[in-house]
């Protein structure tokens, strides 16, 4: 089997657990230190030598437009072509796949999250996936709650999905978002229609159809799935708890150099401001993420926070002394 040179990666979710971080931007670009999520997953695949990339957009598209640079629906991201495909109505992973067919060729091909955050070696899934005659071949783990995913570890044959088949014996593992898939599942997938790709997949299993999984535990994996989780991942890197394989040791921009912080202003924690953000001297910041173009008010003690122009959300109780302040405004 040809080894894949196109990713697909799933930009069109609503993330509504993330809201109201969200409602600003789709999932995918919500910024991590000033980097959006989603080039993330195109960096960590153009490290395994992934040369196209495909994403979907539904919520929001513009803000792709601003932030990868989409012009009439192309862009260019590391040297590599990066087609969008639109969706009007949502159409669920399966149903997404479906729609790119024509962008994805008639090679193996990966599908990686975009709200994931991922660092673990991808090359053991194409390989295993290259030398099998598998239809999907997803990326496995022991950690986390959600362990839907039954896998034979002495075969890599997965044998159930969310209880789905049941009366299955094997070890239940999690799905990290991040798969690959050989041109046939087109085939299995109903086009122009919303459905995902779990039951699409527990049909084939059904039938025989071999699904393979292979159990990557190194590295980091991590879910945005909440403000506080989003909170937390900045907490982890900003401890410099770990680096990225695939970036460079610099990448860590806490502080945007186009971000004003007026002389007397306290920053401390992992606090990250994005551009266009101006932080006056009386204001105490801990712990906080400040979104692009945002004032924040001045005497603004904040901890555990995340603020933009449109949202002020806690995440966590205060360890200040004062964890309130006016509505943050944009600057002008």
């Amino acid at each position: 089997m040809n080894r894949p040179n196109c990713a697909f990666v799933l930009g069109a979710g609503l993330g509504t657990r993330l809201r109201p971080l969200t409602d600003l931007v789709p999932k995918p670009l919500v910024p991590v230190f000033n980097k959006p999520l989603a080039t993330f997953a195109l960096d960590h695949l153009h490290a395994a030598g992934i040369e196209r990339f495909v994403i979907n957009t539904h919520h929001r598209p513009e803000a792709y437009s601003s932030q990868l640079g989409m012009w009439e629906g192309r862009s260019i991201y590391r040297g590599c072509p990066v087609a969008f495909r639109h969706e009007p109505t949502l159409l669920e992973t399966g149903g997404g796949i479906r729609n790119v067919r024509d962008l994805l060729g008639d090679e193996p091909f990966l599908v990686y999250n975009g709200d994931v955050l991922a660092d673990f070696p991808l090359e053991p899934l194409i390989e295993a996936h290259c030398r099998s005659q598998n239809i999907a071949t997803l990326a496995l783990r022991h950690d986390g709650a959600a362990k839907r995913v039954q896998c034979d570890p002495a075969t890599g044959r997965i044998t159930d999905l969310r209880g789905l088949l049941g009366g299955r014996t094997e070890p239940s593992f999690v799905f990290t978002g991040v798969s690959v898939f050989s041109p046939q599942i087109h085939q299995h997938i109903p086009p122009r229609e919303p459905v995902s790709i779990i039951p699409v997949l527990a049909d084939l299993l059904l039938q025989g159809a071999p699904i393979g999984g292979v159990i990557l535990e190194s590295g980091l994996w991590f879910d945005i799935g909440t403000p506080e989780a989003y909170l937390e991942i900045h907490q982890l890197l900003a401890g410099g708890h770990h680096t990225f394989s695939y970036l460079p040791g610099d990448w860590l921009h806490p502080t945007s150099p186009h971000a004003l912080i007026a002389s007397g202003a306290q920053l401390s924690g992992c606090t990250s401001l994005g551009p266009g953000v101006t932080v006056p001297s009386s204001a105490k910041l801990h712990d906080t993420i400040v979104w692009e173009n945002t004032l924040v008010q001045a005497d603004s003690h904040l901890s555990h926070a995340i603020i933009s122009p449109a949202f002020f959300y806690q995440c966590a109780p205060p360890d200040m002394d004062q964890c309130t302040a006016p509505e943050p405004t944009r600057n002008s």
